[in-house]
């Protein structure tokens, strides 16, 4: 039966050292073969941890590796560089988000959001700028939310 190995690492910087190095040392793994796997695998979130399950099969010693996404606030704070989000969000704004990013916040959640197609992904991101005090193309993001469902930003969907 294979061994399951849940880890939050840094993206693209994750070493032999803890948290991987004392879980996977007494398996008789190669360490050093899994880090580069993982830091592979998760050098687009580099700054940000990045939930990764190993599974390894104690036998063969064969592994895979299966990255998780950081959450969606992390995501949007890591595209517009902020160091924090909001406090009051209704009242005060952290920041404005352009299309552009929003879609590349959509996209790297793809696997793990609900949304079936990008409109309704970018819907959801919206919904997280929402607590977070983050416009989108300069509006509140209810009003862009309330847009995008009502087709007015199709066209930057395509």
């Amino acid at each position: 039966m294979a061994e399951v190995v849940e880890v939050l690492v840094d993206g693209g910087k994750a070493t032999a050292g803890p948290p991987l190095g004392p879980v996977l040392g007494p398996m008789q793994v190669n360490v050093v073969e899994i880090v580069k796997v993982i830091n592979e695998k998760t050098k687009a979130f580099d700054g940000m941890k990045v939930p990764v399950k190993l599974t390894i099969d104690p036998k063969t010693k064969a592994f895979e590796v299966a990255v998780g996404t950081p959450p969606t606030s992390a995501l949007v704070m890591k595209e517009l560089k902020l160091d924090k989000a909001s406090g009051e969000n209704r009242i005060t704004f952290a920041g404005d988000m352009t299309v552009k990013q929003l879609i590349r916040v959509a996209d790297m959640k793809a696997t793990s959001i609900l949304g079936k197609d990008l409109k309704n992904r970018c819907l959801e991101v919206a919904g997280t700028c929402v607590s977070m005090g983050i416009k989108i193309k300069g509006k509140d993001p209810k009003v862009a939310q309330a847009e995008i469902k009502a087709g007015k930003w199709d066209k930057d969907f395509e």
